[in-house]
């Protein structure tokens, strides 16, 4: 049986994809940023074990930790928590910059960090859930893009460095998915939010599924997913 770590779990793709492993019997170590986060998860999928630290806060997560059990085994991390924060680079703050790119980025670095060890030892497997924002950047959206380009190229940087221990590395770039985050994009750019028009988080799901199922003679680097309605 499987175990996997997953961050964003609590809504959008992360509980797609959360929802799909429980239901398969596969074990789970779920990241909360709170303890009363955790709790409501642990309700949620029954029997899953809940791991808590503040992606936002990058330089204690180590000392979180510390105060926990962490899995011995590991068969594969999964990057989906995001935050995202639009403007003009003429009126972004750092404190704006930092955020998004300590959660999207130096955050999921860290957790890496932290269980390579585990992941070497099963041979296991990292997903990044990107961003169509981590290929292509428009206007608006330079803090948010920037942290999604500099997750593509953690990504791309770990599985170079970690193919000889067998651990393979997917980014996945989806595009716009009806979720929570896409109505607050929405919100911030003053359009109505339409959750038909756009990919459902449970086929984004899918493709993270088939990824991690895939057999040992091949991986999957990076798969782009759009919206197939017009």
């Amino acid at each position: 049986m499987a175990t996997h770590v997953i961050t964003g779990a609590g809504s959008g793709i992360g509980a797609a994809v959360a929802r799909r492993l429980h239901a398969r019997g596969d074990d789970l170590v779920l990241h909360a940023r709170s303890a009363g986060r955790a709790k409501e998860l642990a309700a949620e999928f029954p029997g899953a074990r809940t791991l808590v630290g503040d992606l936002a806060d990058p330089d204690r997560l180590s000392w979180a930790f510390s105060h926990q059990s962490l899995p011995e085994q590991v068969d594969s991390l999964l990057h989906i928590a995001g935050v995202v924060e639009l403007g003009r680079v003429g009126e972004l703050t750092p404190k704006t910059w930092r955020h998004q790119l300590d959660v999207n980025l130096i955050a999921p670095a860290e957790l890496t960090r932290h269980f390579l060890p585990q992941l070497r030892a099963s041979r296991g497997h990292v997903i990044f859930v990107n961003s169509g924002a981590g290929l292509n950047a428009h206007a608006e959206w330079s803090a948010y893009a920037a942290s999604k380009h500099g997750l593509k190229a953690l990504a791309d940087s770990l599985r170079h460095e970690e193919h000889a221990a067998g651990v393979r590395v997917t980014s996945v770039y989806p595009g716009r998915t009806a979720s929570p985050m896409q109505a607050k994009v929405h919100r911030q750019e003053g359009k109505d939010y339409d959750p038909g028009r756009w990919i459902d988080p449970e086929s984004v799901a899918t493709t993270v599924v088939m990824a991690l199922d895939l057999p040992r003679d091949a991986e999957v680097n990076d798969l782009t997913v759009r919206p197939g309605r017009p």
